[in-house]
């Protein structure tokens, strides 16, 4: 059997498992659980589950969709979750051949999963899990490093360098796109409650700092540590009075709205630096801003008060993972996607008159999909036209 065939086919058998394995994150994660322990058991009678009853897809069938010991019934997700899965760890071992990515291919694996779990369960939660998101980006940087070692590069996976600026870039898009969209949101007024030590003001300070060095220096690592610094003083600052020192926002988000125009005067290279430099060390910024708040998860406040936000901060890291495992460019590919897709959906669920709330991270999920399968030829399409 040839080595690409074989490597699809045992990538498929992994896939049910794995998403077998999605359903207990799907399960447990929202709920705080840890994902090990206890073993699997009925949800409804606890009582633990045999090897036989666990086997994807087939043990579902074979009892007839109920429990075994109690006769609850089990919801038909799980053999779904588990069969969307095995499809998709067997396709992407035909598309992205072992031959021409190596290892690279079970990264993309790894990618659909996190986009699968935490789609499913932003859709009944509202919420994207931390022990998803962060772990995700991180992974993703990493196998920029077997994409630099083997000929995943040749099929538009990134490398390593390409990881970490589209993990950091694509969470400094949307959390630019957040912080921009709520002050907004309070017509240009402050924050109410700001986060004490670490939060939206340090990231808003990360964009600013990063932004100017960026500019000046066109060193988009430089500007990234300089962004860096900026937000760990302030957050150094905060820590030592015991209180908020604030950064006004006229500052740091009006003055990134005036510094970008300013810096285009001094050419296309100032102007893109400072674009990507003030991108990338709002990414870094937020993304130690998210680690700390899922380190300190039980220490704050959850019902503490806080400002209208323009979109849940778990699409950030969301996009993180994204733009880690694919790239800037494919991330912004798959935004695209994702607002028009959630644009359409919202305007189906307000004709209904149904919740109004839109969960972003399916359609985030959807957009991520549709730029690793076709985001290559989309991409140089949209260049050809355009002589971008």
């Amino acid at each position: 059997m040839n080595i690409d065939v074989f490597v699809a086919v045992t990538l498929g058998v992994l896939g049910l498992l794995i998403g077998s394995f999605s359903n207990v994150l799907i399960w447990r994660l929202p709920r705080g659980e840890n994902i090990a322990f206890p073993p699997s058991h009925c949800p409804r009678c606890e009582h633990p589950l045999a090897v036989l009853d666990l086997v994807p897809v087939a043990s579902w069938v074979a009892l007839g969709g109920k429990c075994r010991y109690c006769q609850a019934p089990i919801t038909p997700r799980y053999p779904i979750i588990e069969l969307i899965s095995g499809l998709a760890y067997l396709g992407l071992g035909l598309l992205f051949p072992f031959s021409a990515v190596g290892a690279g291919v079970f990264g993309l694996c790894l990618l659909f999963t996190i986009l699968l779990a935490s789609s499913v369960i932003d859709a009944e939660t509202y919420t994207l899990p931390d022990a998803l998101t962060i772990p995700g980006a991180v992974i993703g940087v990493l196998f920029g490093l077997v994409h630099t070692s083997s000929g995943a590069a040749s099929v538009g996976l990134p490398v390593f360098s390409e990881a970490l600026r589209g993990g950091l870039m694509g969470a400094g898009l949307l959390v630019t796109i957040d912080l921009l969209g709520s002050w907004i949101m309070r017509r240009l007024r402050e924050m109410q409650y700001p986060e004490q030590p670490l939060g939206y003001q340090q990231i808003a300070l990360g964009l600013f700092g990063g932004l100017l060095i960026g500019g000046l220096s066109g060193n988009l690592w430089a500007a990234t540590l300089g962004g860096l610094a900026l937000g760990a003083a302030s957050t150094l600052l905060n820590a030592a009075s015991k209180r908020t020192v604030r950064v006004p926002e006229l500052l740091t988000v009006g003055g990134s709205l005036v510094g970008l125009p300013l810096l285009s005067t001094l050419g296309g290279p100032a102007f893109l630096g400072g674009l990507n430099g003030g991108l990338a060390a709002a990414g870094a910024v937020s993304l130690l801003a998210g680690t700390y708040w899922w380190v300190n998860e039980k220490a704050i406040d959850q019902d503490a008060p806080a400002d209208p936000r323009a979109m849940g901060f778990g699409d950030v890291k969301l996009a993180a993972v994204i733009g880690a495992f694919l790239g800037f460019d494919k991330l912004v590919l798959t935004l695209a996607v994702a607002v028009v897709a959630g644009a359409v959906f919202g305007i189906v669920q307000k004709a209904l008159r149904s919740d109004n709330r839109v969960k972003f991270g399916p359609f985030l999920a959807i957009g991520a999909v549709v730029a690793l399968l076709w985001g290559g030829s989309l991409i140089a399409a949209y260049k050809s036209a355009t002589g971008f």
